[in-house]
């Protein structure tokens, strides 16, 4: 009896969050937050140093990464992004007058950084991370503004969100806010040194790490920080101290090099975070992201112990070890050391003992791209196996990488890599007539 009732429990809490959230939509229905003219704008005049301090701002907030869309402008937005609740389109924010942000002052300019309001008073769904953006300086976020309008104004209405009914209501993120949103500006810690305080400051404000890096429930609210979590398909790692699966076997150098290449002894950037390494984390000063990693590295995190590794005569390990051999070993070495700054390592790095095989079983089938980058601008890539390799060959080979070198983490079903081959749409076998 215990086991139905437990999902019982579990359901009626999840509903009743929903009717909450419902409920605050209804009766904050009017309380719409007043417009605020976009001109006369109250705009303080700005100087060079102000755009180039705002340029880096643009940078250390990825702000390009989502506001522009697949061959398009800069800035212009179009881009969709896909969240388990529909697709958000992000806004253009070029000063064009019409389609951008021409024309909005400072205060219009900084609600919508801190508050989640644009112009007309609508609420922006958290797709934008004000939760996070809200934690920056008034003087930081007067110069990403100062920068911005200096932008080429780019005319281009993006498209309305694709979202389903409830979540096309944008009076339900009254109830949103209210549950998972804090206006709060950051506040150094006193008692940590100013590498810490600065970390914090960036990885919690302007980088909004926890957007990708923390698991979410099921309104989309952060269930932990910086713990790991799964966006757009794609495993974020955990960003601490756990030296099994986050970032305490890395030094606060390497994780530096990592940051401003792309790669380091332990880990080649890819995905998303390579398109970040790129877009964004190449352009910090070295300060600045010795203060990132002196700060990732003091969170705790998660209680992730490294299990036992499978024995080398599991017949999992035996198939896995033949594929590796056959398709893997000239790139990754026999030993799993790979290339530095090509072909990731495999040996003892945390994404490799993930709790979630996510990003192995994805790169295997579809292939991966490293970050392009200053000092490593060639962007190795890796192809693809989706097209040779079977569902169970790809389990049994990931399995392997999992658990040899010293590695060790849960084994990969066969199920796992169909599901995500149905998912990501990949090419099936190929079969010979």
């Amino acid at each position: 009896m215990s086991a139905p009732i437990k999902r019982l429990t579990l359901r009626h809490v999840v509903l009743g969050i929903a009717a909450l959230i419902l409920l605050a939509a209804i009766v904050l229905w009017s309380i719409t937050p007043p417009a605020i003219a976009r001109m006369p704008g109250t705009t303080l005049a700005a100087s060079p140093e102000l755009v180039q301090r705002g340029a880096y701002i643009a940078r250390a907030s990825d702000c390009v990464a989502c506001h522009t869309a697949v061959g398009g402008k800069p800035y212009a937005g179009g881009l969709g992004l896909d969240t388990p609740f529909g697709t958000i389109v992000a806004s253009n924010i070029t000063p064009d007058r019409e389609t951008g942000i021409g024309g909005w002052t400072d205060a219009a300019f900084t609600r919508a950084m801190r508050q989640g309001v644009n112009t007309a008073g609508h609420l922006l769904y958290p797709a934008m991370p004000y939760n996070a953006y809200t934690k920056m300086s008034d003087a930081d976020i007067h110069a990403l503004k100062a920068y911005l309008d200096t932008l080429p104004a780019v005319h281009n209405d993006t498209s309305a969100n694709k979202l389903p009914f409830p979540f096309n209501i944008r009076q339900m993120m009254f109830g949103w806010n209210l549950l998972f949103f804090k206006d709060a500006r950051f506040v150094p810690d006193p008692k940590q040194s100013a590498a810490w305080n600065r970390g914090a400051y960036l990885v919690d404000g302007p980088g909004h790490c926890a957007a990708c890096h923390s698991a979410k429930n099921l309104l989309g609210g952060d269930k932990t920080y910086l713990q790991g979590g799964v966006l757009q398909g794609w495993y974020a790692p955990e960003l601490s101290g756990n030296n099994h699966v986050g970032l305490g076997g890395w030094s606060n150098a390497e994780i530096v090099a990592y940051l401003q290449t792309g790669s380091n002894p332990h880990a080649v950037a890819a995905g998303p975070m390579a398109e970040a390494v790129t877009n964004s984390t190449q352009f910090l000063t070295a300060v600045d992201l010795n203060a990132i990693a002196t700060y990732l590295k003091a969170q705790p995190g998660s209680n992730h112990a490294k299990p036992t590794p499978l024995a080398v005569d599991d017949p999992s390990m035996q198939a896995g070890g033949q594929v590796f051999a056959v398709n893997c070993a000239a790139c990754h070495a026999s030993a799993g050391t790979g290339i530095t700054g090509m072909a990731t390592t495999l040996a003892g790095g945390p994404a490799t003992q993930a709790p979630q095989a996510t990003n192995l079983i994805r790169t295997v089938l579809l292939g991966g791209e490293a970050a392009a980058t200053k000092v490593n601008p060639t962007a190795a890539a890796m192809p693809g196996f989706a097209w040779k390799l079977s569902d169970r060959q790809i389990a049994a080979v990931v399995t392997y990488v999992r658990n040899s070198w010293g590695n060790a983490a849960a084994p990969v079903s066969d199920e796992e890599v169909a599901s995500a081959r149905k998912a990501l749409k990949a090419d099936t076998r190929l079969t010979l007539k």
